[in-house]
């Protein structure tokens, strides 16, 4: 895949080796002598992923970062820290400050490309959330602004896949006081055990005795419900091949044996706030979705997604010769209702309405606010007596049963007219839903609390 890398580094001679190396590999290289032009550079450029030096005048890398991450503008963009320093100590400065790796001097090509292979997929799959979010948000459906760092993970539920007594006494102790920690021995088992829990993070030891720890990474990213679950691996130092070979299969990061505990605390952490925060923007997406297609108020399906819902409905009964049936609702008196007890108890008047269409019809049929004190239900593989047999059905439990409202006596009557039309041969959906409303008509005009079903 082909991105925009940022290289960022006050010496020049590294500077153009880290160039040299990304442009064989055909990607766009672009870059920054310091951390003030990194800054401008990322506001201005956008790049997919950064390469950040740590040691530079002005303000250094971890500074850098730490801004970068606190913009949510750009603080998805994935950054990788390349520096001479190699303690343990920088590397979790670095992972605090919301670098996503942290690679030493002299880079190792296999490390570098594999890193930047897997961070880039990670970013496109951001981008491609991102976008949706933001379309959400630009509507007011979902709140913008919230990154990476904002992310609570507090009691986060962790799966441990190791079979050394000693290695997971270790881990246990390192994660316990922080997180929900499940330990399981057997891949087979930690296979089960993943498909049947919402784990936020699975760590697998790259030791495993009786099974292939990659293989089951793999099968971990192969799996529906713990596909987007990230994979942190435990790997020994100097495995370098290993490594490249699980990043190219999907894991996420990974610690260096003998395991640091702030380390893999710091990368713990970071897994699970992207998660949070990957998690956060498909909800925003979802739920930005259910906004689209239904009634704010009602919680029914609103009118666009029915007329969609039922052309595809009527295009699948001509070629399966099956009728459908559209009931059309509308409210007896309703302006009465608003003028007489206030616009508040009309709306909770017609939010028991939708309650009791709910409760009338089946599971295969669709539910929707035409608009006002209208409502349609569309009824699949419907024909004339059990589209009747529905309609009176939903008439007498709105007229035989008041309706709860917060003001006067607290139950007011509420009865309603339906009509009733069956789709024909001839029929397209404008036409079936005029027929059903002129039903509804006859049914208001002959003194309403009735059903009127239209003939052909």
């Amino acid at each position: 895949m082909t991105a925009r890398i940022l290289v960022v580094d006050d010496i020049l001679p590294n500077v153009k080796l880290l160039e040299a190396k990304l442009s064989s590999e055909y990607y766009d290289v672009i870059v920054a002598h310091d951390g003030f032009q990194a800054l401008e550079q990322v506001q201005r450029d956008n790049p997919d992923l950064i390469l950040l030096d740590v040691m530079m005048p002005g303000i250094d890398g971890f500074e850098v970062c730490r801004r970068i991450k606190a913009d949510p503008k750009v603080a998805h963009i994935p950054i990788v820290m390349v520096t001479a320093l190699g303690d343990v100590a920088d590397r979790v400065q670095g992972l605090n400050a919301g670098a996503d790796d942290f690679l030493t001097k002299p880079v190792d090509d296999i490390a570098l490309f594999a890193r930047v292979r897997s961070l880039l997929r990670l970013k496109m799959m951001t981008d491609e959330l991102r976008l949706r979010e933001q379309t959400s948000s630009s509507f007011g459906v979902t709140e913008p602004g919230f990154t990476v760092t904002d992310q609570d993970i507090k009691d986060a539920r962790i799966l441990l896949v190791d079979d050394a007594e000693f290695e997971v006494e270790r881990t246990r102790a390192a994660l316990k006081a922080h997180h929900a920690l499940t330990v399981e021995g057997k891949a087979e088992e930690a296979l089960v055990l993943a498909r049947g829990n919402d784990f936020d993070l699975v760590i697998v030891s790259g030791n495993l005795k009786s099974y292939d720890p990659l293989r089951l990474c793999s099968q971990l990213r192969t799996v529906e419900e713990t596909r987007q679950v990230p994979i942190l691996l435990l790997v020994e130092e100097g495995d370098k091949r290993r490594l490249a070979k699980a990043l190219e299969l999907g894991v996420n990061d990974y610690v260096i044996r003998p395991i640091d505990r702030n380390e893999l605390l710091a990368r713990t952490r970071t897994q699970l706030r992207r998660k949070e925060y990957q998690d956060r923007l498909r909800a925003n997406y979802h739920r930005s979705m259910a906004a689209a297609v239904t009634d704010g108020l009602t919680g029914l399906y609103n009118r666009r997604y029915m007329a969609n819902h039922l052309e595809a409905l009527m295009r699948r009964g001509a070629v399966d010769k099956r009728s459908l049936a559209v009931m059309m609702i509308d409210i007896d008196f309703f302006k009465n209702i608003n003028d007489t007890h206030g616009h508040p108890v009309g709306d909770e008047v017609l939010k028991e309405i939708a309650a009791r269409i709910g409760r009338s019809v089946r599971g295969v049929d669709l539910a929707c606010r035409f608009g006002g004190e209208e409502f349609v239900v569309v009824l699949p593989d419907t024909d004339h007596a059990n589209a009747n047999m529905v309609a009176e059905r939903l008439r007498r439990q709105i007229a035989e049963e008041p309706f709860p409202v917060s003001v006067g006596a607290g139950r007011i009557d509420v009865t309603c007219s339906i009509g009733i039309a069956i789709s024909q041969p001839e029929d397209d959906t404008a036409g079936l839903l005029r027929r059903a409303d002129d039903a509804l008509y006859v049914a208001k005009r002959d003194g309403r609390n009735r059903v009127v079903s239209q003939a052909a």
